[in-house]
């Protein structure tokens, strides 16, 4: 009988060697036969996935968002847990918003992965429509869902009067902004992980009622 492939695996493997590369010198020229190496397969197999350059890196970086989105979700999990001590199945919105936009930040070396891969994607999307279309389609979904969050906020009155007033989707993509510029920054040692979620934090607190 022959050997059943899992294709899904395997193109999962080519995108965690493209992510080794990523981590090690950057994307910056690289070719499908420098992944292929670093995957240990032949040009010609790779190929048999990814037909270009582009087409794997969409498909690192739609694996870059499932496993910010898992991470993310263990985040909220872990709040939960430690806040409602079992007593609350759901954490407050302010919490669950705060983890949502700390998990999107480069803090350890798995959202450090993602956030490299990111930067490549995005190079490469300025000049590439249906690269381009990703981030179109991804981008308003999430300030939706974060605009949501500040929304229910409101509600709970823990919203001062000037973001109150505000349209929250707006709020929500400063706030995505804002991640997005730190993010860069910690690539760049302009400034430290912990650094970047102090500034991230001093934000939120200015946004809250309480202050805190």
């Amino acid at each position: 009988m022959p050997k059943k492939v899992d294709h899904e695996a395997r193109r999962q493997e080519i995108a965690d060697a493209l992510w080794r590369i990523a981590v090690a010198r950057g994307l910056d020229g690289v070719s499908l036969r420098d992944v292929a190496a670093e995957a240990d397969i032949s040009l010609g197999r790779l190929q048999h996935y990814f037909r270009t350059k582009d087409e794997m890196l969409l498909f690192a970086m739609r694996s870059v968002s499932a496993r910010a989105d898992e991470r993310i979700r263990e985040r909220i999990e872990a709040v939960a847990g430690a806040v409602a001590e079992g007593v609350l199945a759901v954490p407050p919105p302010r919490i669950v918003l705060r983890e949502v936009l700390a998990g999107m930040l480069p803090l350890d070396e798995r959202s450090t992965v993602g956030a490299l891969v990111g930067a490549a994607y995005f190079a490469r999307a300025v000049h590439d429509e249906r690269l381009q279309a990703e981030a179109r389609e991804g981008i308003p979904g999430l300030a939706a869902f974060l605009g949501d969050l500040l929304s229910r906020v409101h509600e709970e009155g823990g919203l001062r009067a000037e973001y109150a007033d505000a349209d929250p989707k707006d709020e929500a993509m400063r706030l995505i902004s804002l991640v997005d510029g730190l993010s860069t920054y910690i690539l760049l040692g302009v400034h430290s992980g912990e650094t970047a979620l102090g500034l991230l934090d001093g934000q939120l607190e200015r946004m809250w009622t309480d202050g805190r």
